[in-house]
């Protein structure tokens, strides 16, 4: 038998950040629509985030001829140490909860931050899970760039 099943993405990176920054670029609208979805817009208008447990985020990434909603819920909210929600696209199932997203920020000094990305669910194929860690990683990019200007 042979495994080739993926049980969701991790990624571990190190920005040249406070961690109150970092944790603020996760949770300000302005901040976070500026870097979530990479080269694609997410427009303010279309992006909603009540960063508390139990309370709903929605967004609308927009790339030419094609929108992409997203939503989930707040599970916890640790600032500035710690993320954890879930996330759904138009295409999940409405009856399950989705993929779960937690995201640690750990003060490493001088300024950086070392950010722990895991998302799990196994609502996704492998290949699926692929192209969403290829994603996650250029909107990390974005967020590099967006922590060096603020």
């Amino acid at each position: 038998m042979t495994e080739s099943a993926r049980e969701g993405i991790d990624i571990t990176r190190i920005l040249q950040a406070p961690r109150e920054r970092v944790f603020e670029a996760w949770t300000t609208p302005e901040h976070f629509a500026a870097w979530y979805g990479g080269d694609a817009e997410v427009p303010l208008d279309r992006l909603s985030m009540d960063v508390r447990p139990g309370g709903a985020w929605s967004l609308v990434m927009v790339v030419p001829g094609v929108e992409m909603p997203f939503h989930g819920v707040y599970r916890e909210v640790v600032a500035p140490e710690r993320l954890v929600f879930t996330m759904k696209d138009a295409s999940a199932p409405a009856d399950i909860e989705g993929e779960t997203v937690t995201a640690t920020f750990t003060d490493r000094g001088d300024n950086t931050t070392e950010m722990v990305f895991q998302q799990r669910g196994g609502n996704l194929t492998a290949e699926q899970y692929a192209a969403a860690e290829d994603g996650w990683e250029a909107f990390f990019d974005a967020l590099v760039a967006r922590l060096a200007s603020f």
